[in-house]
């Protein structure tokens, strides 16, 4: 299964964000914590110009702990500081806050002893769609500020944002990058769901998910379907006896495997199959 999805309005995004860069003083980049690495765009190496980063490891109440455990050494291993956030229920929030004061200390300093009290501290939040960004930024300003939606391509321009007297935040688009080089960071954003629906194949897509599952949360899989056995049986043999245990039934008294299908992603996206980290630090 090879996914690719850059739409033209990204690479429009990708320039003003480009354009802005120069204004802001730290980056706040929004990856999510279950695919640590396939929701980092690349290009933001690029496109920050060695401005301090703050990775915010956002859905943290959906990601396997451990495994999150593990890629926050990895990333501060690589000079990034990280914060762990619940954007629904404000978890990490003021650590973003703290962070972004901290690494901007020095400007801070410069401008007390230039007279420039209450110059506020730029920051730019970024990442990729359906990362969470807006729901982050209400939760930061504690009030409908940004546009939410759990689809990609929800937010659609800049927008600055006053969060106190002393920062103001730049909210921008989603954007992806032209090309996956590895077809597996396409099939995870698919999973996630960064990937608009409509252009995806649903039912090869949950095939994929339930061989994943089998091989590393079987547990899960069992419960939430109550499915007595699974070891011995293809991914295609699976997502039958979910659909039969949901009474999917359509004309022919055949299993409604598109349906099992919806089911299975809904629940893994919202959480509901439990905590899952569909990559490991160093794959």
């Amino acid at each position: 299964m090879n996914i690719q999805w850059y739409p033209g309005h990204m690479t429009k995004a990708k320039r003003m964000m480009q354009e802005n860069i120069k204004l802001v003083d730290v980056i706040i980049e929004l990856i999510d914590a279950r695919v640590p690495i396939s929701s980092r765009n690349p290009d933001m190496d690029n496109i920050t110009r060695n401005k301090p980063r703050i990775i915010v490891l956002n859905k943290i109440d959906l990601a396997d702990r451990s495994k999150t455990e593990a890629f926050i050494k990895w990333y501060e291993n690589k000079g990034f500081s990280v914060v762990l956030v619940n954007s629904k229920n404000g978890k990490g929030i003021n650590q973003v806050i703290s962070k972004t004061y901290e690494l901007c200390k020095d400007k801070i300093e410069r401008n007390k002893k230039r007279g420039l009290i209450n110059k506020p501290v730029r920051a730019m939040v970024a990442g990729i769609p359906n990362v969470g960004k807006s729901t982050f930024i209400n939760k930061l300003v504690g009030k409908a500020s940004a546009k939410t939606g759990n689809k990609p391509g929800v937010t659609k321009g800049k927008q600055w944002i006053k969060l106190k007297k002393d920062i103001e935040l730049l909210d921008t688009p989603g954007i992806l990058w032209p090309k996956f080089e590895d077809k597996q960071v396409g099939i995870n954003l698919a999973l996630i769901g960064s990937i608009k629906d409509d252009i995806l194949n649903i039912e090869e897509l949950a095939l994929i998910l339930i061989e994943f599952l089998k091989a590393n949360y079987s547990d899960q899989l069992l419960k939430r379907y109550k499915l007595a056995n699974i070891e011995d049986l293809e991914p295609i043999n699976v997502l039958e006896n979910i659909g039969k245990n949901r009474n999917l039934i359509k004309s022919g008294n055949e299993i409604d495997l598109g349906k099992a299908a919806i089911i299975l992603m809904d629940e893994f996206r919202n959480g509901i199959l439990g905590k899952i980290t569909l990559e490991t630090v160093g794959l």
